[in-house]
């Protein structure tokens, strides 16, 4: 039941019925040189209307901005950072939790989100809620660990050309070459460095170790349409399955 083609009586009926809402969660930011900047948006209200087509649950409107500050370099980055996606979220969940939400599962698509999402989550508990956060990248690590993946990389770059191919520009595609922090301390990821084996988070803005804005050990170059669809049916498929029980918790 997607809210924004419901009426409030609809709504309220609802809530008569129901106190489960899932809030998709985005982010408008650099998704390298190949890839839209709604990636984040658009993978998670796509398996949103996966799940709409399976369970009876009220679907916020997708959020497309997200807290994305270390993306500032490349043009189109739009960040409301921690605080303000707190602020947006805290406000929306209040509303649904006077509507009669008692359960929320945000339906993540950008890392740096999580802090905020956290936050609210922990807000709505100790005033009798519970929040779940479903950050569909990692659940589809963890459902296949080829299908794990960096930032824009392959496992990002399937799924967009699984779901919006005319958004991906593999032309376009900028070679992405490791910019280790200094001698002894290598890239490993986005916040990460090695150091004597050893992972230890350095923040640094996207630019710092990738000109190319994406970053991983999956090149966007092995993404496939059908990598894309196997794996968003896998993960929305688990989704389903989680948010049957997740209804089920008495709170």
């Amino acid at each position: 039941m997607r809210m924004e083609h419901s009426s409030w009586l609809q709504v309220q009926e609802y809530f008569k019925r129901k106190d489960t809402v899932l809030l998709p969660i985005g982010s408008t930011e650099n998704h390298g040189s190949h890839m839209a900047l709604g990636t984040d948006m658009l993978v998670p209200d796509y398996i949103a209307g996966e799940i709409d087509k399976e369970l009876d649950i009220l679907i916020t409107p997708a959020t497309p901005f997200g807290a994305a500050d270390h993306h500032a370099a490349f043009p189109g980055s739009l960040s409301i950072g921690v605080d303000g996606l707190y602020m947006v979220l805290s406000r929306v969940c209040g509303d649904l939790f006077r509507y009669g939400a008692r359960k929320f599962i945000f339906l993540n698509g950008h890392g740096g989100n999580s802090p905020a999402l956290s936050r609210v989550g922990l807000e709505l508990n100790q005033k009798g809620g519970l929040s779940a956060q479903l950050n569909w990248w990692t659940v589809a690590g963890e459902l296949n660990p080829a299908w794990k993946g960096g930032h824009a990389a392959g496992e990002e770059t399937a799924a967009m050309m699984a779901i919006w191919p005319q958004d991906v520009h593999m032309e376009d595609l900028m070679e992405f070459t490791p910019c280790d922090l200094g001698p002894g301390l290598g890239f490993v990821h986005g916040g990460t460095v090695d150091f004597e084996g050893i992972s230890i988070p350095v923040v640094r803005s996207t630019e710092k170790f990738s000109q190319a804005g994406w970053y991983g050990k999956d090149h966007p170059k092995t993404a496939t349409p059908e990598w894309g669809k196997e794996m968003l049916k896998a993960t929305t498929d688990y989704f389903i399955r989680f948010i049957r029980t997740f209804e089920k918790v008495p709170l």
